[in-house]
């Protein structure tokens, strides 16, 4: 065991340590004296045509010094690599040993590697992700970018990634030509178009779905745009935006949109975006599908008559009966799914339009709901995946 400890010391410091250690004057030093000089007389006297053990004992200690520093010179460029791309360390080794150590060739090789990877993920399913939201004087943006687990949604360059996509969304163009409303749209309206990336590693200039596939090489998991919506306004009204679970501005699981309008151009608008914050809010936690009864879809309100008049028959009572029945619950059918007949949730004494009313007398000015949107991450995946429809509660 001594002598495999010595054997780590270059081989000068080792005969220096022999002599220290064993010429101190003691009966063994003459001993040590006479077997090294007989060492050294059996070097000499091996032929020069055999190896010469001694020389290669030292050859073995001198190895041993010589490779310690390249060792931790591989050590510092898999750590510098790691922290360019975010790559697992064996895919760094890997890369780093196949490009001969050279870390600007590795870090091309891993990013190849990283988008064949990526493409074969690509089939997998992606019902987690973020929301982001931009905002800027007429319109907001909202862009869902999904990956598989939580874990990757909260990581900083996927994070950093959706709110890119959220301020390139703004200046998407609304063909549908409206003043107001909004306008959905998907990945083929997206994917191609050009984003400008400033993080550490995620930069330059790219497409959109080619920085999608850059996040997922380094993420190891799919990572996909899914759908956005642009939300436009009046001259004369305010957008309000809220997200729910936001672990950061601009990013959330859930958005309300709200869109107010006042007539006659009234500049007093703190209490209407006060209250256009509080809405938005409401279409979060209510959940409506339309903005008033008047626009509940006739389909919509032909399978729900259908359902509340199979319930009424079979309490077996007469047939006017049976129609007051379906009415009076189609009224609250109202409540659930318009926004207008809704009960606040901050004052359930109140619905939506009493609100409104309020805040119309309050600004002095007649103030309306032009248009309201809901998104939550992940929801309709499974009819995406079967119909290729985006799915998003609007007005």
């Amino acid at each position: 065991m001594a002598f495999a400890r010595e054997a780590r010391r270059p081989l000068g410091v080792f005969v220096y340590s022999a002599s220290r250690r064993f010429g101190c004057g003691n009966e063994y030093s003459t001993t040590v004296a006479s077997k090294w000089e007989s060492m050294s007389q059996y070097r000499s006297s091996v032929p020069s045509g055999y190896a010469n053990p001694v020389r290669g004992f030292g050859n073995l200690l001198r190895s041993f010094s010589s490779e310690a520093p390249a060792v931790v010179d591989q050590m510092s460029l898999i750590k510098q690599l790691r922290q360019r791309t975010s790559a697992p360390i064996k895919d760094v080794k890997a890369s780093l040993v196949e490009c001969n150590w050279d870390i600007e060739a590795a870090q091309k090789d891993l990013r190849k590697r990283g988008k064949v990877l990526a493409s074969k993920k690509s089939s997998r399913t992606a019902a987690e992700g973020m929301l982001a939201v931009a905002q800027n004087e007429g319109k907001v943006a909202v862009i869902e970018l999904n990956c598989e687990t939580d874990f990757v949604a909260r990581n900083d360059i996927f994070q950093y990634l959706a709110l890119a996509m959220a301020r390139r969304a703004l200046l998407v163009e609304n063909s549908s030509q409206q003043v107001s409303g909004v306008f959905p749209f998907g990945p083929d309206l997206f994917e191609e178009l050009k984003l400008n990336l400033d993080h550490p590693k995620v930069n330059g200039e790219t497409t959109v779905s080619n920085a999608a596939t850059e996040v997922a090489a380094i993420m190891g998991e799919n990572v996909k745009f899914r759908r956005g919506f642009l939300m436009s306004k009046s001259s004369a009204g305010v957008l309000s935006a809220y997200l729910h679970t936001s672990p950061q501005p601009g990013l959330g699981r859930i958005a309300g949109i709200v869109s107010l309008e006042v007539e006659g151009g009234n500049t007093q608008l703190e209490a209407v975006q006060r209250v256009g914050s509080e809405l938005a809010m409401h279409v979060v936690a209510a959940k409506p599908l339309f903005l008033s009864k008047d626009l509940v879809s006739s389909e919509a309100l032909a399978n729900e008559r259908e359902i509340l008049k199979s319930q009424a028959e079979s309490t077996a009572k007469s047939q006017m009966a049976v129609e007051k029945m379906v009415e009076g619950r189609l009224r609250k059918y109202f409540e659930d799914v318009a926004l207008m007949e809704q009960k606040f949730i901050v004052n359930d004494s109140i619905n939506i339009k009493t609100l409104v009313d309020s805040l119309s007398k309050e600004v002095g000015s007649p103030v309306k709901v032009a248009d309201f949107l809901r998104v939550e991450v992940g929801e309709g995946i499974e009819r995406l995946e079967a119909s290729d429809e985006p799915v998003a509660q609007t007005a």
